[in-house]
C-alpha cells in the first residue's frame, strides 16, 4: 500500500519507549524501508568536504536525529499533528565520496531524483552548504526553476573559493548559473557580518537576490518579516535551505563559520511558522558541526528547524488531499 492510501505510521510511543532508549531517527519515525513510500522523506548527507573553516557538520544529522528525541507528534504553534497528516519517514543517509566534490554532488543529485520520483519531498539534513546545489537541481527537474528562501549569516554567493567551482560558498552562484532559480522570487535572510568587498553585494544584486540582514529581522520583527517573504515567494514553488549559522552563535555555537549578531531560534522558528501558506516542496537544514556544540543548543535548534518545516510539507500535502485548507 501507498502511503496516500493508509494511515501514517507516526514515532514510536514515548509512554511505552523511554525517549533515550532506541535507534534515533528523525523524531523517532518508522525508516523509509519500514513504511516503503513516504509523502516527506527525511534524509542525511554526512558530507563537509567543501567547507571552508572549521569541519564537522559530516555528523551533523545524526546530531539533529539525537536531538530530535524530543519532539512531540502536536505541533501547537502550527495546530497541526504533521506525522498523522502525511507518512514522513527517515531515510538514512546518503553516502558521498568524501575526498571527491564533483562525485559527491552527483550523487547527493542521483539520489535525490530517486526520492523525488517517489512523490516524495524532501527534509534534508547536511552536511555543509554544497550540497543544497545537487538538492536544488533535482527539484528544479520537477518542479522548474523554484523560488529560494535562504537563511544564512553568508550570502553563499561566491564564484570560486581556491579555484574550486563546487563549495559551501558557491552553491546558489552555481544555481542562478544553471538557471534553476526563478530570479524574481530570491531571498538571503538573517546575513551579517564582514564581507571581502562591496561587489559580493553588488554581484549578488546582480542574481537577483534580495537581503533582510539579521539586524532587519531585530528591527522590524518577525511578523513582518514573513509577510515580505510572503509577498515575494507568492505561489511559486519554494525551496528553502538553512545554514544553522544564520542563529547567533549563542543559539548555534556547534557550526563551522560563526558569525556575531545572528537571529534567535525563537525568531527562525517564527518566520518558518509565517510561510506555512507558501508551497513548500523541499527544504534542508545544514552546516550544524557538534563538536563544537554545547549540550546540544545548536542540534536541539536544527531540529525544531527541521520540524517546523516538515509540519508546513505536512499541512500542504494533507490539504492537497482533502482539496482543503489545512
Amino acid at each position: 500500500m501507498s502511503s496516500t492510501e493508509q494511515t501514517p505510521r507516526g514515532p514510536i510511543d514515548s509512554s511505552r519507549v523511554p525517549r533515550y532508549a532506541g535507534p534515533a531517527t528523525f523524531a523517532r519515525l518508522p525508516r523509509l524501508d519500514e513504511v516503503g513510500t513516504a509523502d516527506v522523506a527525511v534524509i542525511g548527507v554526512p558530507f563537509d568536504s567543501g567547507v571552508s573553516y572549521r569541519p564537522g557538520a559530516r555528523f551533523g544529522g545524526n546530531a539533529i536525529r539525537e536531538a530530535s528525541r524530543l519532539l512531540r507528534p502536536y505541533n501547537p504553534a502550527q495546530d497541526a499533528s504533521p506525522f498523522a497528516l502525511a507518512q514522513v519517514a527517515d531515510g538514512g543517509d546518503i553516502a558521498v565520496n568524501p575526498f571527491n566534490i564533483n562525485e559527491a554532488v552527483e550523487t547527493v543529485e542521483a539520489a535525490a531524483d530517486d526520492l523525488l520520483a517517489t512523490g516524495a519531498r524532501l527534509m534534508t539534513l547536511g552536511g555543509d552548504h554544497t550540497i543544497a546545489l545537487p538538492l536544488l537541481r533535482s527539484v528544479a527537474k520537477k518542479h522548474g526553476p523554484v523560488a529560494l528562501l535562504h537563511f544564512d549569516a553568508h550570502l553563499d554567493t561566491w564564484d570560486t573559493y581556491f579555484g574550486a567551482e563546487y563549495t559551501h560558498g558557491t552553491p546558489f552562484r552555481r544555481a542562478v548559473e544553471e538557471g534553476i532559480l526563478d530570479t524574481e522570487a530570491l531571498s538571503h535572510v538573517g546575513t551579517r557580518g564582514p564581507l571581502y568587498g562591496k561587489q559580493d553585494l553588488t554581484d549578488d544584486e546582480k542574481m537577483g537576490f534580495g537581503i533582510v540582514t539579521s539586524a532587519d529581522v531585530y528591527r522590524r520583527g518577525a511578523d513582518e518579516i514573513a509577510d515580505q517573504l510572503r509577498q515575494r515567494i507568492g505561489d511559486r514553488p519554494l525551496y528553502i535551505s538553512i545554514d544553522i549559522d544564520c542563529l547567533d552563535p549563542a543559539h548555534a555555537p556547534g557550526t563551522g563559520t560563526p558569525e556575531a549578531g545572528g537571529m534567535t531560534s525563537r525568531e527562525l522558528l517564527e518566520i518558518l511558522r509565517g510561510l506555512a501558506s507558501c508551497n513548500l516542496v523541499s527544504a534542508d537544514v545544514v552546516e550544524v558541526a557538534p563538536a563544537y556544540d554545547h549540550a546540544e543548543i545548536t542540534s536541539v535548534a536544527a531540529s525544531h528547524t527541521a520540524y517546523e518545516l516538515t509540519t508546513i510539507m505536512s499541512r500542504q500535502i494533507a490539504a492537497a488531499r482533502s482539496g482543503g485548507a489545512q
